[in-house]
């Protein structure tokens, strides 16, 4: 992983870079609050280990600027022993742990390694499905378009994640019946032909963008830009 340790006292700070760096992550040190503030927004960190005592700008301060910018590097806060009330600010601020000084650097290590589990889980979860300017974040279950957010019942948000998971490919009314609707739909009404209409108003009407949703005569819908063929 790629770590940033903000920690005043070099001594610390350098035990935290070798010991981390033999277990094979890479490591920067800043031992100013403004100057690693500055670091934690300018690059991309898995993981920020910071300690609360620093110069320029604490680190209960640098936290909550951090989670202010939806920096998403989970936070280790370093603290002084029996601190509660450190811990506690440190935790309203946007900590996700925090580990009281000094430490065994065996204890680091799990910590590190139980956010990284933590953070990989929550990445895998997530997913925004997109094609040109429309997005579909699949974990809060929005739409939008342009910035627009675009509000979708319980079948279209269904018929666009299909569209979408799906885009370049001619999606039969059989197939989408069954992947919306289920075994039991009744293929002899015109239902696909209607939502397949309500979906397209939404994500195209008053939009700049092209048209997204494509009819393919006597095979069904495609999802594609105009540049592409199925």
């Amino acid at each position: 992983m790629k770590i940033l340790v903000i920690e005043d006292e070099s001594k610390v700070g350098a035990f935290i870079k070798r010991g981390l760096e033999e277990h094979h992550h890479q490591v920067d040190v800043y031992t100013d609050g403004v100057q690693g503030q500055l670091a934690a927004t300018s690059a991309d960190f898995d993981l920020i280990i910071l300690d609360i005592m620093l110069p320029g700008i604490n680190g209960i301060t640098i936290c909550r600027n951090l989670r202010a910018l939806e920096v998403p590097a989970p936070v280790l806060m370093l603290t002084a022993l029996n601190a509660t009330q450190d811990i506690v600010d440190g935790l309203n601020a946007g900590a996700d742990d925090y580990l009281a000084k000094p430490f065994h650097f065996s204890e680091l290590i799990a910590r590190i390694n139980a956010l990284a589990r933590r953070r990989h889980s929550f990445k895998q979860d997530k997913e925004v499905l997109t094609l040109a300017d429309l997005r579909l974040d699949t974990t809060s279950k929005t739409a939008s378009r342009e910035g627009q957010e675009i509000i979708l019942t319980a079948k279209e948000y269904a018929l666009l994640e299909l569209f979408l998971k799906n885009t370049g490919k001619v999606l039969s009314r059989a197939l989408i019946a069954e992947a919306v609707w289920g075994l039991e739909f009744d293929t002899g009404t015109n239902t696909i032909d209607v939502y397949v209409n309500y979906l397209r108003n939404k994500i195209e009407k008053g939009f700049s963008g092209e048209k997204l949703i494509h009819t393919v005569v006597g095979m069904g819908y495609v999802m594609k830009l105009k540049g592409n063929h199925p």
